[in-house]
C-alpha cells in the first residue's frame, strides 16, 4: 500500500508519520510545502502521477483563523485550491483521497450536536475556505472521505494546550471563554482514525462521504483549560493550579467569529469504519510531552 501525505509538518501530519512507523509494509511519501506546493496544480499532477499512491491524505491547511480575515486569497489557495488539485490528481489515477476539514464550516447556532447532513454556514473566512475545499474534493473525486474535526491539540506545533502551559508559568489566573462548546481532539487519535479509514478504503470499503471525528466529552474552553491546569499540577509541571475565570465571547473579541457550538456527532464514523470518538482526557495524561516540546 502506498500513501501520500501532504502537510507533513503540521500537527496531524507529524502524528500520521509517527503512527505509520508501526506499519513498515506501507510505503509513505510525506511532503511539506517545500516538497510539494499543493496550490500548484502541475506540481501536484507530477508527484501524484509519478508516485501513484493508493490513498492521498491531505493534512495541509491554512489554520490561522484570525489572520485569514485579512489573508483571504492565501487561505482559499491553501484550503480550497490545494485540495481541489489533489482530488483531481487522485481521480486521474483512480486513488482515494482523505481530506481533513473543520467544525468551523458550521455557524455554531445549532441546539444539538452537528451531524454530517446538517446545513453548513461558516461565519469566518477560514470556515468559508475550508467549506470550499470540501466542495472541491467531493466534486473532483468520487472516492473521497472528508473528516471534520475540532479543537486539535498535540505534542507538535502550536495549540491551546501548549499555550495554556506557557501562560501558566507567569499567570496565577486567566480569563478564558466559557460559552463556546466543542470537542478537544488529540491529533494522534485523528491520525489513528485516518489510517484505519485508509486501510479500509484500500481493502475495498466504498463508504465515501463526509464524517465527523472529534473528542469526547464535549466541554467549553474554560473547562478545557481548567482540566489542563489540573493535570499539569498533578504531574508537577506547574507549582500551583491556575484559577480560570469563565468569560463570555463578547469579552474576548477576535477578528474572526467562532462558532459557539462546535459539538460534532461522531456516530456515522463509528457505524461505517468502527472508529470511536477521540479520548482527549486520556491524551492529556501524557501532558509531560507537551511541556517538553514547549521548552525546546
Amino acid at each position: 500500500m502506498k500513501i501520500l501525505i501532504t502537510g507533513k509538518n503540521g500537527q496531524v501530519g507529524q502524528s500520521l508519520y509517527l503512527a505509520l512507523q508501526a506499519f513498515p509494509n506501507v510505503d509513505v511519501l510525506a511532503c511539506g510545502r517545500e516538497e510539494l506546493d499543493i496550490t500548484n496544480s502541475l506540481a501536484v499532477q507530477e508527484v501524484v502521477s509519478r508516485y501513484k499512491p493508493d490513498v492521498i491524505i491531505n493534512a495541509a491547511a491554512y489554520t490561522a483563523v484570525d489572520k485569514a480575515e485579512s489573508e483571504q486569497s492565501l487561505a482559499f489557495d491553501i484550503n480550497a485550491t490545494g485540495p481541489k488539485n489533489l482530488a483531481m490528481a487522485a481521480n486521474d489515477i483512480g486513488s482515494s483521497i482523505i481530506h481533513i476539514s473543520t467544525d468551523y464550516v458550521f455557524a455554531g447556532d445549532h441546539v444539538d450536536d452537528y451531524k454530517e447532513v446538517d446545513a453548513t454556514s461558516p461565519k469566518s473566512v477560514y470556515g468559508q475556505s475550508k467549506l470550499a475545499g470540501e466542495v472541491a474534493v467531493a466534486e473532483m473525486c468520487e472516492r473521497h472521505v472528508i473528516i471534520r474535526t475540532s479543537w486539535v491539540f498535540s505534542e507538535f506545533g502550536n495549540n491551546f494546550v501548549k499555550t495554556m502551559l506557557r501562560l501558566a508559568k507567569s499567570n496565577s489566573s486567566l480569563n478564558i471563554v466559557g460559552d463556546q462548546f466543542g470537542g478537544p481532539t488529540y491529533a494522534g487519535d485523528i491520525a489513528s482514525a485516518i489510517l484505519q479509514i485508509a486501510f479500509s478504503l484500500y481493502n475495498g470499503n466504498q463508504a465515501y462521504g463526509i464524517y465527523h471525528f472529534s473528542g469526547y466529552p464535549t466541554v467549553n474552553w474554560a473547562d478545557f483549560a481548567q482540566t489542563i491546569f489540573q493535570q499539569a499540577y498533578t504531574k508537577g509541571l506547574i507549582e500551583s493550579a491556575v484559577v480560570v475565570n469563565s468569560i463570555p465571547t463578547e469579552q474576548y473579541p477576535t477578528p474572526a467569529s467562532r462558532p459557539k457550538n462546535s459539538r460534532l456527532n461522531c456516530d456515522k464514523i463509528y457505524s461505517e469504519f468502527n472508529v470511536s470518538a477521540s479520548n482527549w482526557l486520556a491524551a492529556l495524561k501524557n501532558i509531560n510531552q507537551y511541556q517538553k516540546d514547549n521548552e525546546q
